[in-house]
């Protein structure tokens, strides 16, 4: 198996590199990109332009990095924030860090640091090189045993599933992922027999199959985990998809934020030579932007452009990466089609209650033990929390499915966590990142948290998004800065419909959720 950390593996190679080329230059330092550009032949302004989109590329001066999502923020980062800065580090805020289990969360350079406190901060001296978290050598958390992914067990390397995939041929796998009933676990809930179906039947020759591991929903954490302690299930999950749509190169795209999951997926794959005979795989790493989890964003990343959302049709099944067709999976998804091709899609299908199989939920926030947990899908809130240790406090709200699915109020707690049942009170599961909130929390302070996230992280391509989500976020910090004037959020409804009707990718059809959701279920904190 082939490794590519150029982007070298199909056409348009130099322009696919340029990414690569800059991060290893420290990103847009003076004269990269003009060194990039003669390097690769891509003009200087395009180099540059490009570099410009990714946070960790385009700041590289900025070496420490403080997780300020809601869970987070939940867990102290504004005070570590504050002490980061008193300490004379060379700090900003970022967007979720995928590390909600382990708030507050912070970046050193590309490392991960969990649990960052304030003594790690003060020992390090100012020197951001020595900046450490206490919580990186403690022991790993306790899982549940899961019948699918099974967190708590060691990886296998045998591959039997893949065996057993070559054995049944190509069609069986696809009926049996139809009889499974699994759906997109990355957030859309698209029937993944189809996806494969349609690669599979193009008449193109070339396709290609990519892993979509570029976790940035605030509240998510679950990719994090499988990547870490089930890659096996990842990597024959992709070499089956690879053997049944017949594609020979398989991508890995993974946020720039999981420098040690990348790290140890690399040393696994050069350990794994001649598992998955004529399948390359090749490992890429993102650079610092929430929008490239959207599907055809990353195949602009990975072509080594800005990750702006695509127009469709054409689909990626369709026209994909560099043109060709496309399968592209979510972690959770692919690493689930092991289990169905050796145990049937009847069994998978039986595991669920409301919808077919097993889910891992991700919960975080006023909890007793933050983590992710293999439940039947379609689980509440209170069972889901109660295999998390209980409520931390009176419950208020909580949001489902990250910052995309708004808000629910208590009363929502029995309501199960699938797809059909949260779209019928216009929320969403997207990739079940479950934030829990108690009566501690200000809803407006929440909403507002979660409105500042998607405007720092639109892409700006869409003016409906590039606007509504300015807008938004500056008539709530003026609603409450005016005495709580009505007349700050009286366009919501209008703008929300804007975001909504306007806007590319799901991003800014979403943006609006976390206002007008509290608006909805909490009016009385939106009231002098």
């Amino acid at each position: 198996m082939e490794q590519d950390q150029d982007g070298s593996g199909g056409s348009g190679a130099e322009r696919s590199a340029v990414l690569e080329r800059l991060q290893k230059a420290g990103g847009l330092s003076p004269g990269a990109a003009r060194s990039v550009a003669f390097e690769t032949g891509v003009p200087e302004a395009e180099v540059y332009g490009t570099g410009s989109f990714y946070s960790l590329l385009a700041r590289p001066d900025t070496k420490v990095r403080v997780c300020n999502g809601l869970s987070c923020r939940l867990a102290g980062a504004d005070e570590l924030l504050g002490s980061t800065q008193r300490a004379g580090l060379p700090v900003e805020t970022c967007s979720c860090l995928a590390a909600c289990d382990a708030a507050p969360a912070a970046l050193r350079d590309r490392a991960l640091l969990p649990r960052l406190t304030q003594s790690d901060v003060e020992s390090c001296g100012g020197d951001w090189t020595r900046l450490t978290s206490s919580a990186a050598t403690a022991s790993a958390p306790t899982y549940c045993p899961g019948p699918v992914f099974d967190l708590a067990g060691e990886p296998d390397p045998s591959a039997p599933a893949f065996q057993k995939a070559i054995e049944i041929g190509p069609d069986a796998v696809i009926g049996e992922l139809e009889a499974s009933g699994l759906q997109g676990r990355g957030g859309a809930g698209f029937p993944a027999h189809r996806k494969w179906r349609a690669v599979r039947t193009q008449l193109d020759p070339t396709r290609y199959v990519v892993l979509n591991a570029d976790e940035g929903e605030p509240g998510t954490f679950k990719d994090r985990d499988l990547l870490l302690r089930r890659h096996d299930l990842v990597l024959e999950g992709l070499a089956i998809a690879a053997f049944v749509v017949g594609a020979e190169d398989v991508y890995l795209y993974l946020r720039g934020e999981f420098e040690t999951p990348g790290r140890l997926l690399e040393e696994v794959l050069a350990q794994a030579e001649g598992r998955f005979p004529g399948i390359r795989f090749h490992v890429h790493y993102g650079h610092g932007s929430y929008v490239c989890g959207e599907e055809t964003a990353l195949l602009e990343a990975l072509e080594g452009k800005r990750g702006m959302p695509r127009h469709r049709p054409p689909y990626p099944v369709e026209r994909g990466l560099w043109g060709r067709p496309t399968l592209m999976h979510n972690v959770e998804t692919i690493a689930a089609v092991s289990a169905i091709v050796l145990r049937g899609g009847a069994w998978f299908r039986g595991l669920g209650r409301s919808e077919p199989g097993s889910k891992l939920y991700s919960v975080s926030g006023h909890v007793e033990r933050p983590g992710n947990y293999e439940l039947p899908m379609g689980v509440s809130l209170d069972e889901l929390v109660e295999a998390a240790g209980g409520y931390v406090g009176e419950l208020k709200a909580f949001s489902p499915g990250g910052a995309s699915s708004g808000f629910l109020p208590a009363s929502e707690r029995t309501r199960p966590l699938d797809f059909r049942s949260l779209a019928e009170v216009g929320c969403m599961l997207g990739s079940a990142g479950v934030v829990v909130l108690n009566q501690s929390v200000d809803m407006r302070a929440a909403a507002l948290t979660q409105l500042r996230f998607f405007e720092a992280e639109s892409c700006g391509q869409c003016a409906p998004c590039r606007i509504g989500t300015h807008y938004l976020r500056e008539a709530l910090e003026r609603h409450g800065s005016t005495g709580d004037s009505p007349d700050a959020l009286a366009h919501t409804a209008e703008v929300a419909w804007q975001l909504n009707e306007g806007s590319i990718c799901g991003l800014g059809q979403t943006a609006a959720l976390p206002l007008t959701s509290a608006l909805k279920y909490f009016p009385r904190e939106f009231r002098a």
